[in-house]
This record gives C-alpha cells, structure tokens and sequence, in this order.
C-alpha cells in the first residue's frame, strides 16, 4: 500500500512539474526544490485520488481523474489555456497546416449541440448536401451527444477515399437524414478576393494560418493585373485569428516602418516588439478594414497596427477583445500545454485585452434586401469569459466587470450569418451587404475628394 502512494505522489510530482515548467519532449527533466506547502498540496492530493480511487461508487480511470485535475487547474487560469490531450493537440496542429481530409463542413457547439456552420463550398459534405444549421445527432452511428467539439472533428477528418456517416436533423425535415460521405482533401483556404468595381478590390481573410501572408499578396498582385489598385476593402470580420507570425506579415505588407505589435510578458524572453519592414513596392492606395465582434486575436493585431499608423479606415462594430498570446508547448506521450505568456499592444500602446478595438466609422451589419440589422449585442466577447485578463496587468475595472455582468443577463439567442464566410465570393453577394458598400462608398469619396483637391 505504501509503495503504491508513493508511486501516486511521484506521478503527481512528474505531473505538476511538467504542467508548471513547460516540459518540452520526452526525457527533459529539471531538478526543483519544492517548498513545504507546495508538497503538503501535493500530498492532499495524492490522497484524494487514493481515496476516490478505493472508495468511490464506480470504479474510477486513475489517469483521466488525473487529466481532469490538471485541465481544472489550466482552465481557472485563463479562458485559453488548457492541457491537450494528444488527439486535441493534433487538431490543433492540422487547424494551421492548408488543409487535412475529411468532408469539409464548418461546425461549432451551440448550447451543447453539434451544429452545421456551412458547408464549405465545393467539398463533398457541400455535394452530399449537408445545409447550415444542420444538426449533427450521430458519426457513424455513434452519439454526438456530450462529444467534445475536437472529439467530433476528429471522427470526421480521415484519410482521403474512406467513408464516414453523419446523421443530421435539420428542421423542416421530420426524420433524421443520413448523410454517406466520402472523405477528401479538404484544402483550407484562408484568403479570398474579388475587384468591387474598376480599380476597387476587396479581400476577406478569414483566418491566419501559416501561408496567409503570401495568399494576401498574390491576390493583391491578381487585383493590381491591368490597372492600379485605387483602393482596397481589407475584411477581417469573424476572423477568430491564428498565427502570430502571419497577423505581423500580412501587416508589414500595408506599413512601410513602425512598430507593428508588442508582446509584453512576465518574462524577459516574453517581451517583444515587432517592427515593419520597408517595402520594395509601395502600396499608398487608401484602405478600409472592416471588422465586427466576431474580429479577434490575430485579426485585431493587423487591425489595430492599421489604425494606429493611419493607414486604413476601420469600418464596422467592436471587435472580440481577445488581446493575450498564448504560446503551446510539447508534453510527454503526446500531451501538449496551450496556456498564455502575454499581452499584446497596439502600436500605440493600446491592450486590446477586454476591450477590444473601436472602429473609426461604426455601421452595424444588415443585409440590403431584408432591411434587418444582424445586430451583435447578444455575442459574447473576451470581457464576458469566465476568468478573463484584464486589459493591463494586475488592474481592476469595476465598470468592466459590471457591463460585463449586464451583458450576460441581456444575452439573445440569434442566429449569426457567418455561414457566408465559407461559401462562394460573389459581387452580388458583397452589394448586398451595407457594410461592404459603406466601405466602397468611402473609397470612391476619397478619390473624387483627392482628384479635386489637385
């Protein structure tokens, strides 16, 4: 008995060590001189898990108690961090890659319930006829009910050729439909462009994964083939962010020097300052930026560096607010640990952190031919999350949290249209939406104002 608590407490040490010092691949070990307390903790929970583990109603996994334990600690740090079990931390990895197999649908957990966000064009769910809102009850009969978002994913990715079945309800059907699905190369594509009208182009990012920067010059010299850009609608808008690394590129395309971010850190080694570079090119063309609640992380860094340097309009509604960076680091066994090392600033030194970003010009979303507003009051934001930073370090905000309490109590339950974010870039979808054509409108004003100034 006593040899096998001790062997509770040695794992348990591994454990905490690994998770508080980032212990990167298997076999790297540091030597630590825990303090009384620190063990006592240690013991008490060694007891707990020998107790649990002998007494308890049910016979109990040992090592997923563990797992939980450490996820509840991560988690209470911050809304972002939190330990990856090998499979969520290969989907992590895949996410950021340009594409992976599978069927290609968008999906996300409403209330719990696995839900159809869009097909993405072009993709066998899209051919097989998979809708958005689509509900998904079962993966190859299996329930999806109580499944963990990347559990999910990770049913439905798989090898090119290999079939998977999804059972979908979907509301003005009263069976469920069974959907056979033959899985493919699912390319991921982040960057899409269109002209707006004769010297007017528009380009919508719609996340930063690692080949964004290039994707957003090559459609800048596709727009430019023939004629000069006059100016650029740049759309960030339910952008959820991505690589640090691609958010400072595709900036230092627009700047030609400055500071593009800074990340400021515990750490020495966690504090830095990203500059632009000049460009060989230059790109003097106006710029509008549009950006919604939904614009966050990595799209508020390129949207906050534009703004601060004047070099583009921001267009649109608060963005997200999620102004922290987190940085993930290789476990033993295949765990990884996601958790957060900094605050990013704006060049200005604004923390986005809790806040957010305000647009220049604030036009809420509505489509033209409904006449309705898509409005975002009930959207959470970074401010609302459980455990969330404040925006500057060891601060307060009592008028924060209190707005933040309020938001809960008036949250509503509305339908968000981000399914267009993946489906096909049209004209006329664009001119049917105000916000584009606000943008345009005050890029066409900024040319004939310039042309009369001359």
């Amino acid at each position: 008995m006593k040899q096998k608590k001790r062997k509770l407490l040695k794992l348990c040490l591994v454990i905490v060590i690994a998770v508080s010092f980032g212990v990167i691949g298997t076999g790297f070990h540091r030597d630590i001189s825990a303090d009384d307390e620190t063990y006592r903790g240690l013991k008490i929970f060694s007891d707990v898990i020998q107790l649990v583990e002998k007494n308890y109603v049910d016979p109990v996994d040992t090592k997923e108690l563990i797992q939980k334990a450490i996820q509840g600690m991560v988690s209470s740090l911050d809304p972002h961090s939190q330990l990856l079990p090998p499979e969520a931390f290969e989907e992590l990895q895949i996410d950021t890659e340009g594409e992976f197999g599978g069927i290609g649908i968008v999906i996300t957990m409403q209330k719990g319930i696995l839900t159809v966000i869009a097909p993405i064009e072009g993709t066998p769910a899209y051919k097989a006829g998979v809708k958005a809102g689509d509900v998904i009850i079962k993966v190859d009969g299996e329930s999806t009910k109580e499944m963990a978002l990347w559990e999910a994913v990770k049913k439905m990715r798989g090898p090119k050729g290999e079939q998977v079945v999804i059972t979908v309800v979907r509301k003005e059907e009263s069976e469920p439909i069974d959907f056979e699905i033959v899985r493919d190369i699912i390319p991921i594509e982040s960057v899409k462009h269109i002209p707006l009208k004769s010297g007017y182009g528009y380009i919508r990012i719609t996340n930063f994964q690692k080949n964004t920067a290039d994707d957003v010059e090559a459609a800048l010299r596709k727009l430019h083939a023939g004629e000069s850009l006059k100016g650029l609608l740049l759309d960030l808008r339910d952008n959820p962010g991505g690589l640090l690394n691609q958010a400072i590129e595709v900036s230092d395309i627009f700047l030609d020097d400055g500071a593009i971010v800074s990340i400021k850190g515990r750490l020495k080694r966690h504090t830095k300052e990203f500059k632009a570079r000049r460009n060989r090119k230059k790109l003097d063309f106006p710029m509008v930026v549009l950006i919604n609640g939904g614009s966050a992380s990595a799209s508020e860094i390129v949207a906050g560096a534009l703004q601060d340097h004047k070099r583009a309009l921001l267009l649109g509604t608060t963005s997200f607010g999620k102004g922290s960076v987190q940085t993930v680091e290789t476990l033993r066994d295949g765990y990884g640990l996601k958790f957060t090392i900094a605050r990013y600033y704006t060049p200005n030194g604004r923390s986005i952190q809790a806040q957010g970003i305000a647009p220049d010009v604030e036009v809420k979303h509505r489509f033209v031919e409904e006449e309705m507003e898509d409005e975002e009051e009930g959207l959470l934001k970074e401010k609302d999350l459980k455990n969330h930073l404040e925006a500057y370090p060891y601060e307060e905000d009592e008028a924060d949290k209190k707005e933040s309490g309020d938001k809960k109590d008036k949250k509503k339950s509305k339908k968000r249209r981000t399914e267009s974010r993946y489906g096909p870039l049209n004209a006329e979808g664009l001119q049917a939406d105000n916000q584009v054509m606000r943008g345009l409108e005050i890029l066409l004003s900024y040319d004939i104002f310039k042309d009369s100034s001359q």
